[in-house]
């Protein structure tokens, strides 16, 4: 294998390193990514299927499963990748797997809603993993690796989404939910080994980096503050008050002491620039419509019309492998929409891009609005949302990327990956409050479902959400447009 020289440190030196295997590391980053959106794509068409074997009467009950995801991964979107930057790629992807690996197998030999929950929250840490890509693939693919990158990240996402939610609902449905945590914890313990094997070990690319424990767990603090509010805020009622206020204070005074901070865990000053803070917001509002989207196709297609009164039934009654299916034209255009404008966001049309997506999004919420009681409304739907959030991703993940050097693209990945965590807890959080405004009991069960009506209304407050993005788009071109001609005089 031939040598290269990279230079490193402020010296300039050189380091001698291997030229690493091109297809290998696209592979493993692919791997990587896949792994982690299919589980986050399997829970929401399981979650029928997880209510009945542990007994679980409550939406609340459920829902904690996502929170501590939740919880878990918005930890791991701060430090995994803020832990490759400082500790090597390597280092960073071996570990982010082995929890995975660990996650899986506590259900698994627990078997127990518990076990699960425990279990979740440590998947939830490690599903930052698909972050990490955006990492070593940058460092080891030279000019190219911003847009590979990239590309890997959405690409791979749409094949997890299917693997995820179609892989899951076969796996359950023909074997067991307790034998399906341990085909994941062994195709987590094969990730973790491909990634020690494919990913060269090298000195991390911020020479003399660390990562400044007390930024890290403060911002872990706030963060999972506003996330479990978001989360659980519909249980709790007034007093998730409490939690909200005290994640918005610490955030305040995290990002007060992060700009004199020798060690900030992000680099306030990349937020300072106007794109990169509207695609983090952006990547937040593209979480939060893709969770809504989630929720509402699984629950509404599991609900079985028969089961309720005649004047309230509605539901597609579908399985949770027929429900997986629906979301193929998602996927499908999910891997479309990352290759067509990938290099568009490179060549710095990021915020048209962000717009576009935007707008797609909103046509596809807003034609299930009213259409969503044939699958092939979904199907429509879907696809067109698909694309929608991939050209979302695609171009917040570049924007981030492209505003920093490369010993930070660990850092850049973080900050638009917390951003999407707190969108996707928010968008989550904010449609199960709508759907529990007004339920209807399934006759014979202490099971409750939201009325029919509070799908619609649902689907149109996710097209304001989608519409959010194009705002933020036009404010920010607007006040650029003034401070140009002000710096010019």
């Amino acid at each position: 294998m031939t040598e290269i020289n990279e230079p490193v440190g402020l010296a300039g030196e050189l380091r001698p390193r291997s030229a690493p295997r091109r297809g290998a590391l696209i592979a493993v980053g692919a791997l990587l990514v896949i792994l982690t959106n299919a589980i986050m794509f399997i829970l929401p068409p399981l979650l029928p299927i997880i209510q009945a074997q542990y007994g679980l009467t409550t939406v609340s009950a459920v829902m904690w499963i996502f929170t501590l995801l939740t919880l878990g991964g918005g930890a791991g979107y701060i430090l995994l990748p803020r832990l490759a930057d400082v500790s090597g790629d390597r280092n960073a992807s071996v570990f982010a797997s082995g929890c995975l690996a660990v996650g899986a197998l506590v259900p698994a030999v627990g078997d127990s809603y518990p076990a699960l929950l425990m279990g979740s929250t440590i998947m939830g840490f490690g599903s930052a993993a698909q972050l990490l890509p955006l990492g070593f693939l940058r460092r080891n693919l030279g000019e190219e690796g911003i847009i590979t990158a990239v590309r890997v990240l959405v690409v791979a996402s749409g094949v997890g989404i299917v693997v995820g939610m179609i892989g899951g609902g076969l796996i359950v449905e023909t074997l067991s939910l307790r034998t399906f945590f341990c085909i994941l914890a062994a195709a987590c313990v094969a990730t973790t080994i491909a990634s020690f094997a494919a990913i060269p070990h090298v000195p991390p690319a911020e020479s003399g980096g660390r990562i400044g424990l007390l930024g890290t767990v403060w911002l872990i603090a706030w963060v999972g503050a506003v996330l479990l509010t978001l989360t659980q805020g519909l249980v709790w009622g007034g007093a998730a008050v409490i939690p909200l206020i005290a994640g918005v204070v610490g955030g305040v005074l995290w990002v007060r002491v992060e700009r004199k901070s020798s060690a900030a865990v992000f680099d306030v000053v990349l937020l300072k620039s106007p794109l990169v803070t509207v695609a983090c917001l952006s990547m937040a509002v593209f979480g939060a419509v893709n969770a809504a989207f989630l929720l509402l196709l699984s629950t509404y297609s599991q609900v079985v019309p028969s089961s309720l009164p005649p004047g309230e039934a509605y539901g597609l009654g579908r399985t949770a492998l027929q429900t997986g299916w629906l979301m193929v034209p998602f996927a499908v255009m999910f891997v479309v929409g990352g290759k067509v404008v990938d290099r568009l966001a490179a060549k710095g049309h990021g915020a048209s891009v962000l717009v576009t997506g935007a707008l797609l999004s909103a046509v596809g919420l807003a034609w299930l609005a009213p259409a969503h009681d044939r699958p092939w409304h979904y199907l429509v739907g879907a696809g067109v949302i698909g694309l929608g959030c991939s050209m979302g991703y695609a171009a917040g993940f570049g924007i981030a990327q492209m505003a920093v050097p490369e010993e930070k693209a660990g850092m850049a990945a973080g900050v638009a990956g917390t951003a999407m965590a707190i969108g996707i807890a928010f968008g989550s959080a904010l449609i199960t409050g709508v759907l529990s405004a007004s339920v209807v009991s399934v006759p014979g069960t202490e099971v409750e479902v939201a009325e029919k009506s509070l799908y619609g209304t649902s689907y149109w407050i996710s097209v304001g959400l989608a519409l959010l993005i194009v705002v933020a788009v036009l404010v920010s071109r607007a006040r650029n447009g003034r401070r140009v001609p002000a710096a010019a005089s």
